[in-house]
């Protein structure tokens, strides 16, 4: 048998009813139950074409040669989730997303997001998926035959009400689906320590009321980087323009340089 919702829940009920799981007596209706979950949820809730399932994967999840957790590997491993959300969001957007899709809730604090921040620049882009479905986090509530969902403050436990104001937060998005929206929804309170106030989807033209971070400008504080053509080893910071984010930890990437925090200054 297996354990569901009444459907897949978005926005506040996202928060209620219960988890999503796989049994070794679960029907092949009820895998496809699991694989539409998977996908809704991994994926940010897209319109999927029979052309970008993954078949194989699949495939392996109905015969029982993997399991729930592997097939949320390949789905997070997909070109559909990286040409989304690696190659067309902002740094900072992806990496919540992945807390979003992955453990179901937002980043703790500036240094759980500056450390995935430095996975992904400095071990790429399958590292920094591996990150979370590898964690003890994601072992403790999904194990390896529930469908990542989005944990409410029950589930939440022993964290502050801000980490939940933040989960809240990134349930928000246009026609609830995650790749309408390319900039972060949390930059601002994370690099701040603040909360984020629970607000309708839109307000004052910005999604969520959150101000958008490719109008905020960033100090990124790099170890190691050369310097010069004697190759000196040094500590720099750049300040950088929301919008020149990426191209800017490319580039930092390229002189091997190991990024140690990014903060909002302004």
């Amino acid at each position: 048998m297996m354990s569901t919702a009444p459907g897949v829940k978005f926005g506040l009920d996202a928060f209620s009813g219960g988890p999503i799981e796989l049994w070794p007596t679960s029907s092949i209706d009820e895998v496809d139950v699991v694989i539409r979950a998977v996908y809704r949820q991994v994926l940010g809730n897209p319109h999927i074409m029979e052309s970008e399932r993954l078949v194989n994967a699949e495939s392996q999840l109905r015969e029982r040669t993997i399991t729930v957790r592997e097939f949320v590997r390949a789905v997070g491993k997909s070109d559909f989730y990286r040409a989304r959300y690696f190659e067309s969001c902002a740094p900072y957007r992806f990496v919540e997303l992945n807390f979003k899709h992955f453990l179901g809730r937002a980043p703790f604090d500036q240094a759980e997001l500056s450390e995935h921040i430095r996975i992904c620049v400095e071990q790429g882009y399958d590292a920094e998926i591996d990150s979370y479905i590898d964690s003890d986090d994601y072992q403790a509530n999904f194990g390896d035959d529930t469908v990542p969902f989005y944990r409410g403050a029950s589930t939440l436990i022993g964290q502050k009400q801000v980490s939940y104001n933040r989960t809240l937060s990134l349930l928000r998005g246009l026609a609830e689906v995650d790749s309408a929206n390319k900039s972060s929804n949390l930059v601002q309170a994370v690099a701040t320590n603040s909360t984020c106030k629970i607000v309708p989807p839109m307000s004052g033209g910005r999604l969520g009321g959150y101000a958008d971070a490719t109008e905020k400008t960033f100090k990124i504080v790099v170890a190691g980087a050369t310097s010069g053509s004697r190759r000196r080893r040094t500590t720099t910071e750049y300040i950088v323009p929301g919008d020149r984010m990426t191209p800017q930890i490319q580039r930092i990437n390229r002189t091997s340089g190991k990024i140690v925090s990014i903060t909002e200054i302004s």
